[in-house]
């Protein structure tokens, strides 16, 4: 009993000693909530010493780090989708004194062979839930059992649907601290193509566009994007270009094709968006025209080396509406972009970013307006 209350107060001093950084940080955004907890206390009852360990999800390390303090373990596989969050786990690794206790991997073999634990924290997308599914059931142990949490607010019965489909038997547990967690075990079999990348015509811009589950909207045209994609003939023949946050991949494909002497950088903060924007490159032929950077806000970029970029900011951090990662990339292409660089944003118009653009970038026009979207341009100055 003691051992449990020391693992317990263990795991609330690891927890309270948590930072975001390098991603946003503000009052009401954590780096651990209540699902963390719940899913290493359910973890408790079925891990041993020789179980393999698997974490998905992992948004800032509390899940990773948690294992290695509460459940045991000596090494934990991880697989982070955010920069920003492996960035995050390393750094709060190094100050508990718990670095070189994890490796992190893509979503195979390499990540999931002989696992017998799989943690994950449910994502909001239901195709990152599904390309994750299928990864575990094509290459963990037939014996693994999959522990999936999250927040009662964010699940919905799809989730369900998607791990049923993998696997024989799902089981929902009671929800605690408005957390829940779905069991899964007994994966099935699937078939010898994965279903991500998904790879679709865009007809109405006369591309291909490749998507991997995580990433935002898919293989479809998001609106903001499109709205954005009306200014292209308006937009200098810029020789050093940026898709600040490039998702699939769509805007630096598009002026790739139009600008043939354009050096073109695709870059997010989502390994799934990486690969994806990769994909959509060399499918369109210009793979070899657009380099694709898997980076937290243009940090590897040198000052200056922009003459244009490209933003279609996100306006969540997670699960919250906060403007703190539209702001962060203003600063960064303030950062990036060379003197007379331009900056084009499109952005919800409610949100009223102008102020931000001023300060951040320099002298900002309204080039044009929808019912739901904001485009500007903004002069490094």
């Amino acid at each position: 009993m003691r051992t449990s209350i020391v693992t317990a107060l263990e795991l609330e001093t690891l927890f309270g000693s948590l930072s975001r950084l390098p991603d946003v940080e503000a009052e009401n955004l954590q780096a651990y909530d209540a699902t963390d907890r719940i899913l290493l206390e359910t973890a408790a009852e079925m891990v041993g010493q020789e179980t393999g360990v698997v974490v998905i999800g992992d948004r800032y390390g509390a899940l990773t780090l948690g294992a290695l303090v509460g459940l045991g373990v000596g090494h934990v596989r991880v697989h982070q989708d955010l920069v920003t969050g492996r960035l995050a786990l390393e750094r709060n690794a190094a100050a508990a004194g718990l670095e070189g206790r994890f490796t992190q991997h893509g979503l195979g073999p390499e990540l999931l062979g002989n696992a017998g634990l799989v943690l994950v924290q449910l994502p909001k997308s239901l195709a990152e839930l599904e390309e994750t599914a299928d990864a575990v059931a094509r290459f963990a142990a037939p014996d693994t059992v999959v522990l999936a949490g999250g927040r009662v607010k964010h699940m919905s019965t799809g989730m369900n649907s998607v791990l049923e489909k993998y696997f024989s038997t799902v089981q929902p547990q009671l929800a605690r601290q408005k957390s829940r967690v779905l069991i899964a075990r007994d994966p099935q079999p699937v078939p010898d193509t994965p279903p991500f990348p998904v790879v679709e015509p865009l007809q109405e811009l006369g591309i291909t566009v490749c998507a991997h589950g995580a990433v935002f909207s898919g293989a479809r045209l998001d609106i903001g994007t499109r709205y954005l994609l009306t200014f292209l003939d308006r937009m200098p023949a810029a020789r050093r270009v940026v898709d600040l946050g490039c998702g699939t991949g769509i805007l630096a494909t598009m002026y790739a094709r139009r600008h043939e002497e354009a050096n073109v950088v695709a870059t997010d903060q989502s390994a799934a968006a990486v690969a994806s924007a990769r994909g959509t490159a060399a499918a369109n032929g210009v793979g070899d025209r657009v380099a694709v950077l898997h980076d937290d806000a243009m940090s590897t970029l040198a000052p200056g080396s922009a003459d244009l970029i490209l933003l279609n900011p996100p306006f969540h951090v997670g699960a919250s509406v906060h403007a703190g990662a539209a702001l962060k990339m203003f600063q960064a292409a303030g950062r990036v972009l060379a003197p007379g660089g331009e900056l084009w944003t499109v952005y919800n118009s409610h949100l009223q970013y102008r102020g931000a653009l001023e300060r951040l970038i320099g002298p900002t026009s309204e080039e044009g307006r929808n019912p739901k979207f904001t485009v500007t341009r903004s002069l490094k100055s």
